[in-house]
Parts: structure tokens; C-alpha cells; sequence
């Protein structure tokens, strides 16, 4: 997942970072890099929040000079949760077919924590879907 970023000088000398799909992200940065940085964990904070709300996660669709791409695991879990909604599958049902205790679920989508792909790929096998990864060389 690939979220548009706009970075502006701050009044006090750092980078004030804003993404236009997700509203509610603001941070800052000493420098370019370090702002790219926090605009990730301000970006799965913003994520997180939607999740735990059981609302839809933004979709990337602005444009812009400067992108952010989520980690690998964490754009799995989103994807795992928006099938989930997708599907009306709720944790307490995704646990049951998968014979696991609800807390398992829960770990799966939390963005924080880090699940294994074999089992992220498992609960994407329960919901009929697959996973597939995809490496590209470095622009």
C-alpha cells in the first residue's frame, strides 16, 4: 500500500507531512527521510484507528511528488481486514474457521504485532481468497 504524502516546512524548521486520503494524519520531521519515516507510523496509526472503529481503511488514491509505502505485513493485515468486511466475516467467525481462540485473530490484524505470513495466508485461505507476493527491483 502506496499513500501520498505532502511535506511542507514548518514554521520551526521541521517538515510538516499531511496525507490527503487520511485526513486525520499530521506529523512532523526534522528532515525529508526523517519525516517519510514518521509519516508511515502516523499513516498505520490512522489505520489502526479505522480498524479498531470497524471502519473502512482508506484507500490510496491521491497523487502526488512524495509516497509512502506501508511495510509488506502490515498491507497484508489490511488486506486480511478489508476481506474480512469485504466477506461480513467477523474475528469471533474468522477464529472459528480457522479452530483458533479469538486473540489469534486479533493479532493478525493488529498492525503492531508481528504475525507470521504462513498464518495471515492461512486466514486469507479460510475466507476463499490466496496471497500473493510480488518483488520488484528498486526504482
Amino acid at each position: 500500500m502506496r499513500y501520498a504524502v505532502t511535506l511542507a516546512p514548518d514554521d520551526n524548521g521541521t517538515i510538516l507531512v499531511t496525507a490527503p486520503d487520511i485526513p486525520e494524519v499530521v506529523t512532523f520531521g526534522e528532515d525529508r527521510d526523517d519525516a517519510l519515516a514518521r509519516a508511515v507510523d502516523a499513516i498505520e496509526t490512522a489505520i489502526m484507528g479505522a480498524m479498531a472503529a470497524r471502519e473502512d481503511v482508506p484507500t490510496p488514491k491521491a497523487g502526488g511528488a512524495d509516497y509512502v509505502t506501508l511495510p509488506a505485513l502490515s498491507s497484508a493485515k489490511i488486506e486480511l481486514y478489508q476481506a474480512m468486511r469485504a466477506d461480513g466475516v467477523g474475528k469471533a467467525a474468522l477464529a472459528k474457521r480457522l479452530g483458533v481462540a479469538l486473540p489469534q485473530v486479533d493479532r493478525l490484524i493488529d498492525l503492531k504485532h508481528s504475525s507470521r505470513l504462513d498464518a495471515i495466508e492461512r486466514a486469507f485461505s479460510a475466507l476463499g481468497r490466496s496471497m500473493t507476493i510480488v518483488v520488484k527491483a528498486a526504482a
